[in-house]
């Protein structure tokens, strides 16, 4: 899939000069991720039950 022209997000904490985040990108059977310091670098592309999981391994 294209990521160029989907819509971006990242956390209200990040900061507005870069920062280390990571943004995120809701497609429609996806979750695409990138860093938010290289936006034309690579991304990772998730499946939305393995983002879930992800996430819960990710969040303690």
């Amino acid at each position: 899939m294209d990521l160029n022209n989907v819509s971006w997000r990242k956390s209200s904490h990040s900061t507005n000069n870069g920062g280390d985040c990571v943004e995120l990108a809701a497609l429609p059977n996806a979750v695409a991720a990138r860093d938010s310091k290289d936006p034309d670098g690579p991304k990772l592309e998730f499946d939305r039950r393995s983002f879930g999981e992800f996430l819960a391994r990710v969040k303690w």
